[in-house]
């Protein structure tokens, strides 16, 4: 179990939108949204979720720590496929409910379960009345 632990949001506006305390704002689920880029060229790797003991994991090891809805269950990012993700910076959104990971991803670099580098490889284009998906090169 992580050490660390986050105080709950001011209530004050002004404090959480500019003052220097890291009070995420998890969601009723007890989730935070993380946006995860690769540090060196900022490609979008993949949007997952935490809860406070992800958070804390990921600021504590310094490695990617996620929870996974469809598994209800902590997960760290590469434990399996070698493929781990080392956290070079963590930033939060004005009213700290979302997360912005920055890594560097282990092993041969893949980040989404399918081999791909990035879980985004396909892009939605509407043809002949319909959107359909196509896959990036």
């Amino acid at each position: 179990m992580p050490a660390l632990s986050f105080s709950p949001p001011p209530a004050d506006k002004a404090a959480l939108e500019n003052g220097s305390e890291f009070t995420p704002r998890f969601d009723a689920s007890g989730l935070i949204t993380a946006v995860v880029t690769d540090a060196d060229d900022g490609a979008l790797l993949m949007i997952a979720h935490m809860n406070a003991e992800a958070l804390s994991l990921t600021l504590e090891t310094g490695i990617a720590h996620y929870w996974s809805r469809s598994r209800s269950t902590l997960w760290k990012k590469g434990e399996t496929s070698g493929n781990v993700q080392k956290l070079v910076s963590l930033t939060t959104d004005c009213d700290q409910d979302a997360v912005h990971l920055q890594v560097r991803v282990q092993g041969d670099g893949v980040t989404c379960h399918t081999g791909r580098r990035s879980c985004f490889y396909r892009t939605v284009k509407f043809e002949h009345g319909r959107p359909v998906l196509t896959e990036d090169e």
